[in-house]
């Protein structure tokens, strides 16, 4: 399962920098064009917000990845190597239980034929394309925490006690 989420990490890191250097140049042109050429572009705002969705989502799935939230570990400091390691593994599966609750949800909602006939109003693209930034960033996620679960597993006694 490690070598799954390496790989995929890799890919929501290059895809991150495409989404990210394509929202900057989105931006960049929308100044340019509102206030130096007085034309405003309609469909920039909208383009800058999907974007950020995706951004968001692909990156909140490596922020589990990495183990990069913000966390107040007073408490696994405070305990035993064997009940950190058994509090990490029930925190990891409720993240797991809550992922495979809102996956179920979102891949119902994305492929409801109502998404699917929507579009979006400035670029006319079909509404599936940026609401699926949440299914495909939690199904990423849930393949990052299955990994480091599996890491947990594999760590031993002597590990814990650092």
């Amino acid at each position: 399962m490690k070598i799954v989420s390496n790989g995929l990490a890799v890919i929501e890191k290059y895809v991150a920098i495409v989404l990210m250097f394509s929202m900057t140049t989105v931006m960049a042109l929308a100044v340019l064009f509102r206030y130096f050429l007085n034309s405003p572009l309609s469909w920039a705002g909208e383009a800058a917000v999907f974007l950020l969705v995706w951004i968001s989502f692909i990156g909140g799935s490596l922020g589990l990845k990495y183990k990069a939230q913000a966390s107040v570990t007073i408490l696994l400091d405070a305990i035993p190597s064997v009940w950190r390691k058994a509090l990490l593994i029930t925190g990891n599966t409720l993240i797991i239980l809550f992922l495979v609750i809102v996956l179920y949800y979102s891949y119902q909602w994305v492929l409801s034929s109502s998404v699917l006939a929507q579009k979006s109003n400035n670029l006319q693209l079909p509404m599936w394309i940026p609401f699926s930034a949440v299914p495909i960033g939690l199904s990423c996620a849930f393949i990052h925490i299955l990994a480091n679960v599996e890491e947990l597993f594999r760590k031993e006694e002597s590990e814990w006690k650092s």
